[in-house]
């Protein structure tokens, strides 16, 4: 009886540890239905995406081609104005646009091909870098969802 209790104690923290890993934007491929692939690539200090994409379930593939960490941040573009900046005046305040974030991928070397799933409605959306200067620096580009 004890066993059976191990085991099914491995095999919950082996499903919270999955859902944890596929739910985060990390390395490993994180699918969100069957719906596009955006392929997105990311440089010092510029970013590239397909201008126009079909709403609905997109998979992000970002290669991060740079010698520097990148990371990458989907944002509802502002209908006017710019993002709200941090007092150090060069990341975007991401507190500030918790409500408008899509989802992002963390921090990857250069080398690094990253996965992430999302569902997208129709819109305009900033795909950025918000290490310290990226974004300033032009790592950003625009996408529109149709």
């Amino acid at each position: 009886m004890a066993r059976a209790a191990h085991r099914l104690v491995a095999v919950g923290i082996a499903a919270a540890c999955a859902q944890a890993l596929t739910g985060c934007g990390s390395h490993a491929p994180a699918t969100h239905g069957s719906g596009a692939v955006l392929r997105v690539t990311e440089r010092d200090f510029k970013i590239t995406a397909p201008k126009v994409v079909r709403a609905g379930d997109v998979r992000l593939v970002v290669t991060n081609r740079g010698p520097d960490d990148h990371e990458l941040a989907v944002v509802r573009a502002p209908v006017v104005g710019s993002l709200p900046m941090r007092a150090d005046g060069v990341t975007v305040d991401e507190d500030l646009t918790e409500h408008a974030r899509a989802g992002g991928i963390e921090p990857a070397p250069g080398g690094t091909v990253s996965h992430l799933g999302l569902h997208l409605a129709p819109g305009r959306y900033l795909l950025l870098c918000n290490m310290s200067g990226h974004y300033l620096g032009g790592m950003r580009t625009t996408v529109v969802v149709r």
